[in-house]
């Protein structure tokens, strides 16, 4: 997505936010830093649901799907994955008392 369109949606985000919790935002800060996007999403849901405003709670989940890429699954290890001949890791771990 581009920027510019992650400033127009961060811009209506800006405006709906500002009318409704009379909060007020950085458009620019807010399409271009992760963090601060993740922050206007939860407190946005967060007074959505509070305060009843489906319009608010929608525009956040299309900013969070612009803005947040899916996180990585955590690595899940298979105990076979831990029991490598000649690793030394199960000498090791035998060898802690």
């Amino acid at each position: 997505m581009s920027t510019s369109e992650k400033i127009a949606l961060a811009a209506r985000m800006h405006v709906m936010l500002r009318r409704k919790t009379g909060r007020v935002t950085d458009t620019e800060w807010m399409a271009c830093n992760r963090e601060y996007a993740e922050e206007i999403i939860r407190f946005s849901n967060d007074y959505a649901q509070k305060e009843g405003h489906p319009d608010l709670a929608e525009l956040a989940d299309k900013l969070a799907a612009m803005m947040l890429p899916p996180r990585p699954q955590a690595n899940t290890y298979k105990k076979t994955d831990l029991n490598h001949e000649g690793s030394g890791l199960i000498r090791y771990i035998r060898g802690i008392r």
